[in-house]
């Protein structure tokens, strides 16, 4: 089938059934089908679900928003599950954030801060997002003055903790300011974790391997997923990594050259992935932990071609929220395991469907909190916010 562009311009738009731009064979005991892009992967097999139906409401990358809120941008931010999380566990590391953020989000136009904020929750349940630099493991605060011993600086944040206490006396409803006291008083004291979680150093090169940390392409990605490991170990209870953003260079938003540009990114975190799951094995924590790999929506079965930027024809695909694929392992989920469906074309999500709070529903459940009992005074959620847990993939 092919649709022309009505427009003047001599720009045409071909759209058609695009076939696969890559191989796929089965992996493990239990035979899941997984492409050739994710050879590390295939390895976990057995310690995966895939769960096929998944389907959400917005085919712009607004639902990167979606994917964390259940929301559409247009409605503005809302929590995401990490700030339920926090909201309803609290921490269980004094010296680190509950919920920390590890990368970029994408920009302004599709959610940025909103996708690890909390809204109404408040700002202090809100993601901290740390930049994962061995070399340089706080640079995700102001230089502090070195003139300054660490006793005058702690006597000075003292100092500063009391007077902000002082103020919240006479302004007690006042949650920006709440959260300011919090955040001086978890920066002081990030200064002496975040450097040993990020010091790399002390890993086994078997496991600095594991993430490869050695190969140039898997690197940034892996030290993010080792950085992860070593964090939840420490008592995190929520970790959001994000993978891909370049501003306009395209990254996985592939309108053209698919296959060119999702090998190349597939080979970015496959290792990684499946590094930070072995290790998580190995160490008695996958059990714990769960581990979910998923996009804000999928891509269409039909291909995208455009004149006049010279692409090849039938070499990229659209945004498609109807029907995509996530990959959970770990936490009490189902090893070796398929839940749902789409169409033969892949362009609707038919066998248990789930929308993305169901996801939510499901890692709350398994974290010990009803969905359906997280509320906040004064604020109604809709049906569709709490999600239903998907019992199917649960083992």
């Amino acid at each position: 089938k092919v649709l022309l562009d009505p427009s003047k311009q001599k720009r045409k738009i071909y759209k058609s059934l695009m076939p696969l731009q890559t191989g796929f064979k089965k992996y493990g005991e239990s035979g899941l089908e997984i492409s050739d892009w994710f050879p590390h992967m295939g390895s976990c097999a057995d310690d995966l679900t895939l769960v096929r139906s998944m389907w959400t409401i917005d085919n712009n990358h607004g639902a990167q928003l979606t994917y964390h809120t259940g929301r559409k941008i247009t409605e503005g931010a809302f929590p995401t599950v990490g700030s339920w999380v926090s909201y309803g566990l609290g921490t269980a590391n004094q010296n680190l954030p509950h919920y920390v953020v590890l990368g970029n989000p994408s920009a302004d136009c599709c959610g940025a801060a909103w996708t690890h904020g909390s809204s109404y929750l408040g700002p202090e349940h809100a993601g901290v997002r740390l930049k994962v630099d061995p070399k340089a493991p706080l640079s995700f605060v102001r230089s502090a003055d070195k003139s300054l011993t660490p006793t005058e600086q702690q006597e000075m944040f003292g100092l500063l903790g009391k007077l902000n206490r002082q103020t919240g006396i006479h302004y007690p409803d006042d949650k920006n300011l709440q959260a300011r006291i919090k955040s001086y008083e978890l920066a002081f004291q990030m200064q002496s974790a975040v450097p040993d979680v990020m010091n790399f150093q002390e890993e086994t090169q078997y496991v600095q391997d594991l993430y490869g940390l050695g190969d140039s392409s898997t690197k940034a990605f892996g030290e993010k997923c080792l950085a992860a490991r070593r964090l939840s170990e420490q008592g995190v209870r929520f970790i959001q990594l994000f993978h891909g953003y370049r501003g306009n260079a395209g990254a996985w938003d592939s309108h053209r050259d698919i296959k060119r540009l999702h090998s190349k990114l597939a080979k970015e975190v496959d290792q990684p992935i499946a590094g930070l799951i072995k290790d998580l094995k190995l160490r008695g924590l996958l059990d714990e932990t769960m581990v979910v790999i998923g996009s804000e929506f999928g891509r269409t079965p039909g291909a995208e071609y455009r004149e006049s930027n010279k692409t090849v024809a039938g070499s990229g695909r659209d945004h498609h929220p109807h029907g995509f694929s996530i990959a959970m392992a770990g936490g009490g989920i189902k090893g070796g395991h398929v839940h749902g469906a789409t169409d033969e074309l892949g362009f609707h999500a038919v066998e248990n469907r789930h929308y993305v709070t169901d996801l939510h529903a499901t890692a709350l459940h398994q974290m010990g909190l009803d969905t359906t009992r997280l509320n906040y005074p004064g604020r109604q959620r809709l049906e569709r916010d709490y999600g239903e847990v998907i019992h199917d993939i649960i083992g």
